[in-house]
Parts: structure tokens; C-alpha cells; sequence
């Protein structure tokens, strides 16, 4: 394309993004791309005469065999199986490397994620945005987004207020108060800080109530923390609301809404007109009473994003949270930033247990909800993290305890995991032959269809990888594996790759061997930016 427009064949501005595909049908081509139809407008040329320049230019590269041109001007491209061969080589040779792009290159993102109140253990919900957001970290990361990935504590208002008062109730023996907090793990706490305070229960209640609700904040977040680092999902940032208070935060924040135009005064409360900006309500500042909302709290916490560098700020909320879309987004907007740019709300929907076929409700130990813990016990970390990454965030989805530790292809992550195992098998027992992969690799003979069609597989991935990253749905990325692994088995089940009693080594073994170390490497890096192991023997 370069060449056609330097050559003045076509007067446009090279893109910078072009789609080329791998074509369903087969006899279509290796490769398929529109970018005809997309250069015809600036060109000011139909699409078919757009195509032939480039079918000319494309038939004279090294390694095309045949250009087709279809439709109103799709271009059907068909490579040698040398050129398509050598791709095995690209990947081995690239590593872990393989598949990582810039489409994202230089944009700052901050990523919140999970951000569940302090008051209890991390419940399905939460488990789900900790596998999705971390696995939506890697991705971005590896696509050359510069990611701080956050967890918002709400250590501050009257969530705070009734979990301290729970454990005091605890403590003492006595009854929870209405709308507290339930679950075995609100009396561990509560022992745990009354046998880490001496006489804490002689004080008074107001300093009792003082003590538990500092000393059960900081036990409680770290048990999340915990959960967290044993689900494998981190954060560069524990940012407290609680903080945004005590600096001074929220009032500047105000004020600085107030200098962009869009905060009033009415009824003795301080308002900001979200109302401009898609909000089916304005929404209060500040109370008459002089006390600030959680409104102006999310407003002060959403100009730190912005103050510490953040160009895009990604939150990730649970399915309880449609009604902060606009809000969010008019916050944004009420900031002076583009709330269709800088900031992005993504909704998560509901999760659901099974076993032996009957819904799971209930926690032994936090009693109301599922925790982190439970999933964890029940189906593994593997398991949860990649059955719970595997699906579009928009839609609920149901985690099977029955299929998700039984080892069959039922089992997504089995499925891909053994096809890594597999992989691993045969480099074994080459070892055990004394077979070496040869530097002397000979990619035009991997010509069968099988071949042909896991080569395809893996050309695939780092434009699998970069839309996962740029439509934010790491779910894309546990998709392919399985297509890719399911296309190693067949090409595994159709082509031998070692030799059996005395044949012999040939160039075609040596060429097989960096095919499937090839399809094992790229399997091992979309289970590592899933957060899930690649196992070698299963």
C-alpha cells in the first residue's frame, strides 16, 4: 500500500490501522483484508479499481503466490507454504515476547477494580472483577498501555459505622444491631481485637466502638489484601476514600467544579448540574447539614485520577452499579474532560454456583454470600480465573463446581491446559530420543491442512490480543486459546510428529517440533495474561 501511494498510484493518506483476517473458507485465500473498500472514498476511486493497484503491488512480494480480488473488492491473499511455515520460527524465537503490541502504546490508563466495601470477605461478584480486571491489566499492558491498576477502600461513612458496631455487639455478646454485619468472620475479628487489646471490653462503648472500628478496618483489609494475593490479582494502588476527607480533597474538588461553571446552590445545598451531561438527576454536593455525599467523594476521587497522570479512567463496576454510568460520566464531563474519552464505566453482571446441579447460596463462613475463599476451595484458582475471564462482562454467567474440576473437554481450562501439557509431553519424550529441535528448519514442509490451519491459528494472536485490549474484553483472549487448542489436537491427532520404533528423524520431525513448540509458547502466554498456570504435566 505504502509503495502504491508513493509510487502516486493512489492519492491517500496511508491508515494506520488495516484488517486483515483469516478466512473461514479456506479456498478464499490465507489472508483477507477490505482495506480496497476502506481506501476508496479518499482515494476517489471505486473499490474494485482500488483493489487491482494493490492486488499488482501485493502479487509482487516475495512469498505471495496468488491475489485474488472478490466482491465489491476484497483482496484474497494466498502465501507459499515456505513463507506461511516461518512463522513457526517468529514465535519460537520471539518467546514470551510474541503477540505483545503498541496499538495502546503511550496511553495512561487507570484501572479500578473490585473496590468492595471493607466490611466482610471479597463475594462472588468481587471474585469476578478480580479475574477480569487483572487478566484486562495484562492485556493492556501487553498491548503498550501504561496501566496503575487501583482498589478503591471505603473506609469512610456509615458502612464503617455499622461493621465497627457489629463487632462491638460481637465482642460483647450481644446482638447484632439492624442493618449490621453477620457471618463467622465478624466474630473472628472481633475475638481478634479484643485478645490483641487488653481490657478493651472495660472501656466505655464509645471508646470500644473506636477501637473496633480502626483496629477491624485494618484487619479486614488485610484478609482482602490476602485473598487477593493468593487469587493473584494485585494493586499498585489501595487508594482510601477516607483520605480524600482528611486532605482536604473533597472541598477542593468542589471548587473546582464550582471555577468550570456547573455547581449551584439551592434549598441551602450545594449541587452539581449533571443534568447537562446525560444525568437523569443533578446531584448533591453538599447537604444542607454542610455535610458532603459519597457524591462529592466519587467527584474528589475522580480528579486524584486525574491529577496523578491518569489520561483514561477505567471503572469496573458490580451489576448493582447501571445507575453510576451517567453520573460517573457526568463528573467527567463537569471537570472539563471528554466523558466519551477520559473516563469509561463497565458494568459486570450477576455470577452463579452450581453443584450437582442445585444453586449454591450460601458461605460456611461469611453466611448471606459466596466469598472469595469458597470459589477458591471449591474449583481453584485456575478454574476460577478462567472460567470467570472467559465470558463477555455484559452477560451472567453460571461456574458448574461438577465441570469445572472434572477432567474432561467439558472443562474450558482443562481443555486448554492439557493442549499445553500435551506440547510439553512431546518435547519430553524428543528429549528422551535424543532428538533436538533442528537449527536447519524447513518450514515449506509443513504443507498439510492441519498445519496450514494451526499456522493460520497462530498469526492470529496478536491481532486477538490488540482488540482485546483496545475494546477492554480480555474475554477474546481465553476464546482463541481454546479454537487454538482444539486445532493443535487435531493437528496432533492427524500428523505424527515423532517417530515410532526405528524410522527414522527427518526434516520433517525437526519442522512438526517447531510447530508445536510454536503453539506451545502461544498458549503459555495468553494463560499468563489470564493469570492462569501452563502446566507441564497434567
Amino acid at each position: 500500500m505504502s509503495a502504491a501511494v508513493e509510487a502516486g498510484e493512489l492519492a491517500v493518506a496511508v491508515p494506520e490501522h488495516v484488517t486483515v483476517e483469516r478466512p473461514k473458507n479456506r479456498d478464499h485465500g490465507d489472508y483477507a483484508t477490505n482495506v480496497a473498500l476502506q481506501l476508496a472514498k479518499p482515494a476517489g476511486k471505486p473499490p474494485r479499481a482500488v483493489a487491482d493497484v494493490l492486488a499488482a503491488r501485493l502479487r509482487g512480494i516475495t512469498g505471495v503466490t496468488k491475489v485474488d480480488i472478490a466482491g465489491p473488492g476484497f483482496l484474497n491473499i494466498t502465501l507459499d507454504t515456505a513463507t506461511q511455515g516461518e512463522l513457526a520460527r517468529t514465535v519460537v524465537e520471539a518467546g514470551a515476547a510474541y503477540g505483545r503490541n503498541e496499538a495502546l502504546k503511550g496511553l495512561r490508563i487507570n484501572l479500578e477494580f473490585v473496590s468492595a466495601n471493607p466490611t466482610g470477605p471479597i463475594h462472588i461478584g468481587g471474585v469476578r472483577w478480580a479475574a477480569v480486571g487483572d487478566s484486562l491489566a495484562r492485556v493492556l499492558r501487553a498491548s503498550g498501555a501504561d496501566v496503575t491498576t487501583e482498589y478503591y477502600l471505603n473506609d469512610a461513612g456509615v458502612q464503617i459505622s455499622k461493621f465497627a458496631a457489629s463487632l462491638q455487639a460481637a465482642a460483647n455478646g450481644r446482638e447484632v444491631p439492624e442493618g449490621g454485619y453477620v457471618g463467622e468472620y465478624i466474630v473472628d475479628i472481633a475475638k481478634a481485637i479484643t485478645e490483641a487489646v487488653p481490657g478493651l471490653l472495660e472501656k466505655d462503648e464509645d471508646e470500644q466502638l473506636q477501637v473496633f472500628r480502626t483496629e477491624g478496618l485494618k484487619l479486614m483489609v488485610a484478609e482482602i489484601k490476602r485473598s487477593m494475593d493468593e487469587f493473584g490479582t494485585h494493586f499498585d494502588v489501595w487508594f482510601s476514600e477516607k483520605s480524600l476527607h482528611d486532605s482536604g480533597a473533597v472541598g477542593k474538588a468542589i471548587e473546582r467544579l464550582r471555577e468550570q461553571g456547573h455547581v449551584f446552590e439551592q434549598d441551602g445545598a450545594i449541587w452539581l448540574r449533571t443534568t447537562d451531561f446525560g444525568d437523569d438527576k443533578d446531584r448533591v454536593l453538599v447537604k444542607a447539614d454542610g455535610d458532603t455525599t459519597y457524591f462529592a467523594a466519587d467527584a474528589a476521587y475522580y480528579l486524584s485520577k486525574r491529577d496523578r497522570g491518569s489520561e483514561v479512567s477505567v471503572y469496573m463496576l458490580g451489576a448493582d452499579h447501571h445507575g453510576y454510568v451517567n453520573r460517573l460520566k457526568a463528573i467527567a464531563a463537569c471537570a472539563g474532560d471528554d466523558m466519551d474519552r477520559n473516563i469509561e464505566v463497565r458494568i459486570g453482571q450477576f455470577v452463579k454456583m452450581l453443584r450437582d446441579g442445585e444453586e449454591v447460596r450460601m458461605s460456611k463462613r461469611a453466611g448471606n454470600i459466596i466469598t472469595i475463599d469458597d470459589v477458591v476451595e471449591w474449583i481453584g484458582v485456575d478454574a476460577a480465573r478462567y472460567t470467570l475471564a472467559r465470558s463477555s462482562t455484559d452477560s451472567t454467567i453460571t461456574l458448574d463446581i461438577n465441570v469445572l474440576t472434572s477432567q474432561t473437554n467439558e472443562n474450558p481450562v482443562f481443555y486448554v491446559q492439557y493442549a499445553h501439557a500435551r506440547m510439553c509431553s512431546v518435547q519430553r519424550k524428543a528429549g528422551e530420543l535424543g532428538i533436538t529441535r533442528s537449527a536447519d528448519f524447513k518450514p515449506e514442509l509443513l504443507a498439510t491442512e492441519w498445519e496450514s490451519d494451526l499456522l493460520g491459528q497462530l498469526g492470529e494472536f496478536p491481532r486477538v490480543l490488540a482488540t482485546a485490549g483496545e475494546l477492554r474484553e480480555p474475554h477474546r483472549v481465553a476464546r482463541y486459546l481454546e479454537e487454538l487448542a482444539g486445532t493443535y489436537h487435531r493437528f496432533y491427532d492427524n500428523c505424527q510428529i515423532l517417530p515410532k520404533g526405528d524410522e527414522e528423524v527427518t526434516d520433517l520431525t525437526h519442522a512438526r517440533l517447531w510447530l508445536a513448540d510454536a503453539t506451545r509458547t502461544v498458549i503459555a502466554n495468553g494463560l499468563t495474561l489470564l493469570g492462569v498456570s501452563a502446566p507441564e504435566r497434567m
